[in-house]
């Protein structure tokens, strides 16, 4: 059974700081015994060897040892999906959910935010970008979504994913069993792993039909308007994260989303905003959000076309700067300015995730009573 969630948002005061989140246990606004999930951003250069990544996750599991009653294998089973690279005014962050005793949540019909949590079977090397992947992660998504409570893929607004992405050492060890990968470039196989995983959770929401190989990274109308998928060296398998709404399982939080159609698009954030239930004026102001909004949560791609708006832009031309860190500075400029807060979660290689040039936008808003 589904429980009320309690989420907080904490800021990282450096690489591998967990300071808040002991403080947030210590005051009793979360259970360390009842955290479920966290969603992050690290300071690292967002690449293959991103390690800031592996160190803010020791942190955090870290904390939860040391405050809670869970063994350190139990709570390495908790998906803490860690995001590298805060360019440009992007602040390290991170977004901490916990469950809730039912008894003590505030009492609601309405619908309110529901976490659920599953593991993928192991990914192979081969797996990625092939249909072997996307079917391994589509079941890992139905599992979550069972654990959530959340029947309608309807009532799904935000499915993050970690997934293993390809290094020297995976290539060779598919080579040694006989088989190809998708890429030997292990850069771009980041983007690779992130797009089959949309796929994967696109067909287990019925977004999509079952794609072939072929339309992997190729045929970009092929896409989700909730997933937001992450790679790195961390892990073998596919870490799932759905968020959702489930009416009477109470609490005060509920989650949104929408899709931004490019870098600019500012729409895009605030109809994610207001479809998570915060009513806002027509033209609205980072003050309208009154104190309600958590967090937002976007993915970002350089439009293969080269332009914004019509305008060209020299992103795929670089060879100084990768297109990266490029527009991750920039649509993290977008959204900070719309939220009047740098901690929002902004995470690129968003192929297959939302339309080419835009991507998925959720937000999660406090509906609960204002204290005097």
């Amino acid at each position: 059974m589904a429980e009320p969630i309690e989420v907080r948002k904490v800021p990282l005061h450096h690489v591998s700081d967990a300071s808040e989140l002991a403080k947030l246990i210590d005051a009793g606004m979360l259970d360390a015994d009842r955290v479920v999930a966290a969603i992050g951003k690290t300071e690292g250069n967002g690449g293959v060897n991103d390690y800031t990544r592996i160190l803010a996750d020791r942190a955090f599991r870290d904390v939860l040892v040391a405050k809670g009653t869970r063994g350190a294998g139990e709570v390495a089973q908790v998906p803490f999906v860690w995001s590298g690279g805060t360019d440009g005014v992007l602040s390290p962050h991170a977004t901490i959910f916990a469950t809730v005793p039912p008894a003590a949540a505030e009492v609601s019909s309405e619908p309110r935010l529901s976490i659920g949590f599953a593991m993928s079977e192991p990914l192979l090397p081969e797996d990625i970008g092939r249909t072997a992947m996307i079917a391994k992660v589509a079941a890992a998504v139905a599992a979550a979504m069972t654990e959530a409570g959340i029947s309608d893929p309807a009532d799904v607004h935000y499915v993050q994913t970690k997934t293993p992405l390809l290094t020297i050492q995976t290539i060779r060890d598919a080579a040694s069993r006989g088989h190809t990968v998708f890429t030997e470039n292990t850069g771009e196989s980041m983007d690779v792993s992130n797009g089959t995983a949309a796929l994967g959770i696109a067909v287990a929401l019925g977004e999509i039909a079952m794609p072939a190989d072929s339309d992997v990274m190729r045929n970009r109308g092929l896409c989700s308007a909730v997933a937001s998928c992450s790679s790195g060296v961390e892990l073998d398998r596919a870490q799932v994260v759905v968020a959702g709404n489930v009416r009477g399982i109470g609490g005060r939080y509920r989650i949104g989303h929408s899709v931004m159609t490019d870098a600019l698009d500012t729409d895009g954030i605030w109809t994610a905003i207001r479809n998570a239930g915060l009513a806002l004026p027509d033209r609205p102001h980072p003050s309208d959000l009154d104190g309600r909004l958590v967090n937002v949560f976007l993915k970002c791609e350089a439009s293969q076309d080269g332009r914004v708006r019509g305008r060209r832009n020299a992103m795929l031309d670089d060879s100084d700067v990768h297109w990266h860190r490029q527009i991750k500075a920039c649509v993290g400029g977008v959204a900070a300015a719309v939220t009047g807060d740098p901690a929002v979660f902004v995470s690129v290689s968003a192929a297959h995730q939302g339309p080419d040039g835009g991507g998925p936008v959720a937000a999660i808003v406090d509906l609960g009573p204002r204290s005097a």
